[in-house]
């Protein structure tokens, strides 16, 4: 092997022109890579603002309808849906979770009756439901019960299928509930139903606003999750839990933070060869919208350098609640 020097070898030829810089670009972000997020909540006709993440809403059914419809157009592949559950419902045994009529089934329900052709996702965890706030259900003293929780993130997960929801997404972390889940959900001939694992979540600061979105935060008090969630100090174990949810029957997985994870997802994507998707979180998004209001900088570049960091490090697909804001600036809108 030889190399060139200066002058003969002049690194900046190919990046002095818009067409060549474009044109050998590793790694390109389209509206196809992004799934949007969306936080549903009852009554009719509502899209009420969330403080902790400007620009995103609770939407009531019917107005999610109208919004996947505009996410569709907009040539995003996919919807994630979280439900902010009332006060009522809430349990300890989370058995709203597993209601046929709750609120993610009706609108999983209307959106098919819509034929939208867009990829439904429903988040699978009991933290909207448990009066506690935590992903599964506990004992007197805080401890969370692992194998009680994921009978019940099977009974959510056929649930949600029989609704009609493309893909269930466990986010739990609950030890061993993949291959539970995929099990139901073949007895009962949902052999189409894709699983997208949070196969490496980490207990991260950077949850903070979705908690708000979905109505849990307070209820967690002063508890934390990090039993269960993965700890941020660590990058090996990332690998061992990955591959524990590809053997137990995982379609994707789903590595989340994000940004702050990029060693995560670029060691999965060397490791495995299975769809990896990153998920860039309430916390990086609000730090970035904020920061754009505040005129640090131009909010639609900062989102497209930072998406385009998830597809160099190796992710197929992105989770981010600016999905629509992208799309739109993509198709030039």
């Amino acid at each position: 092997m030889f190399s060139l020097s200066y002058p003969r070898t002049r690194s900046h030829r190919l990046r002095s022109s818009n067409w060549s810089r474009d044109l050998f670009a590793e790694a390109t972000i389209s509206s196809s890579d992004l799934i949007q997020p969306f936080f549903i909540t009852e009554g009719n006709n509502i899209s009420e603002p969330i403080d902790t993440l400007p620009g995103i809403y609770r939407h009531s059914v019917d107005n999610l309808v109208k919004k996947a419809e505009n996410a569709r157009d907009l040539g995003i592949k996919a919807i994630l849906i979280f439900p902010q559950i009332p006060k009522n419902k809430k349990s300890v045994d989370a058995k709203e979770s597993y209601n046929s009529n709750n609120l993610i089934c009706k609108a999983i329900k209307e959106l098919k009756k819509h034929k939208l052709d867009i990829g439904i996702i429903a988040d699978v965890a009991l933290d909207p439901y448990t009066l506690n706030g935590h992903d599964g259900i506990t004992d007197q003293n805080g401890n969370i019960l692992n194998d009680e929780t994921v009978k019940i993130l099977c009974k959510q997960s056929l649930t949600l299928a029989e609704a009609g929801c493309d893909s269930v997404a466990p986010s739990d972390m609950m030890d061993g509930r993949i291959a539970k889940i995929r099990d139901t959900l073949e007895e009962n001939c949902f052999y189409n139903t894709k699983i997208f694992s949070y196969a490496a979540k980490y207990a991260s600061n950077f949850y903070g606003p979705f908690r708000e979105a979905i109505g849990s935060k307070n209820f967690l008090k002063n508890t934390s999750k990090e039993t269960y969630q993965m700890n941020f100090r660590n990058s090996k174990e990332s690998i061992h839990e990955i591959g524990l949810d590809i053997s137990e029957g995982a379609d994707a997985i789903i590595i989340k933070p994000g940004m702050p994870y990029l060693d995560i997802i670029a060691r999965a994507s060397d490791k495995f060869n299975i769809p990896i998707i990153g998920y860039q979180v309430s916390g990086e998004y609000s730090m970035l919208k904020i920061a754009s209001e505040k005129q640090i900088f131009n909010y639609t570049k900062a989102l497209i350098e930072s998406l385009i960091s998830f597809k160099r490090a190796g992710a197929n697909a992105i989770i981010t609640y600016a999905a629509t804001d992208i799309a739109k600036q993509l198709m030039n809108i």
